[in-house]
């Protein structure tokens, strides 16, 4: 039986500085998805990690440290257990833009997820504040591809208030990142902050938004309109 993937490699021809993403079926019939990259092709699981691992008999490494955080109050990580946060950091990353390629937002949100709360883990148990630093610089790129994702997923879905609701609380998280670091005067010349500006001033042209549901509703509770309050709470609960 061949080894190599030069038939795999033939077919799927590499295009540099495009994101190459397919949902494929394995021989066992469980999807899997497959990354075309410079030098070959990588296969991630779409559950779990997507090296297909257990570390330690847990889905995630991430699982596995938020028990030994439990366990012990003034947990600290060690040297390994860095490095193995590493791996799973990049295995989450590669599948994060895959989805995003594929255009599964739901998932990419997930995945999203799993690494900004890996990173809040990190925060509180990290060995020093230069391991901290390396991950913390990477915070709101996370954000990004979330509030991209979320954006997306709504506008799919015909909900284009809520979609621009979703990049507005992006927007918010991303600047909150720079006031706790102490470096607000980077907020102006963030590329990834514009991007998502321009998404929403997109959305709001083409629908014709002015104000959403929750922007009124942020208004009203500011002029103590508690009464309009009201009124816009039960229409945001009826249209989620």
């Amino acid at each position: 039986m061949a080894r190599d993937l030069d038939a795999v490699l033939a077919e799927w021809e590499f295009t540099p500085s495009n994101i190459q993403a397919r949902l494929i079926s394995a021989l066992n019939g469980r999807k899997v998805i497959q990354v075309r990259i410079d030098l070959g092709v990588l296969q991630l699981e779409i559950t779990g990690r997507p090296d297909g691992a257990k570390p330690h008999g847990f889905e995630t490494y991430f699982e596995y440290l938020q028990v030994c955080s439990r366990r012990e109050p003034d947990f600290v990580m060690d040297e390994e257990q860095c490095r193995e946060a590493d791996r799973e950091f990049v295995q989450f990353y590669h599948r994060r833009i895959a989805w995003l390629a594929l255009q599964r937002f739901a998932e990419a949100i997930c995945d999203a997820d799993h690494t900004l709360a890996f990173m809040d883990l990190l925060r509180t148990h990290s060995p020093n504040a230069e391991y901290t630093t390396a991950h913390e610089q990477y915070r709101n790129f996370v954000l990004f591809h979330r509030t991209q994702a979320a954006a997306a997923l709504a506008a799919a879905d015909d909900q284009p208030e809520t979609a621009v609701d979703e990049i507005r609380k992006g927007l918010a998280k991303m600047k909150r990142y720079y006031v706790e670091n102490e470096c607000e005067d980077r907020v102006e010349d963030d590329t990834l902050m514009q991007t998502l500006q321009q998404m929403e001033r997109t959305l709001r042209e083409i629908h014709s938004i002015d104000s959403t549901l929750q922007e009124k509703l942020e208004s009203a509770i500011a002029n103590e309109n508690y009464e309009e309050a009201a009124r816009l709470r039960d229409q945001l609960a009826k249209r989620e």
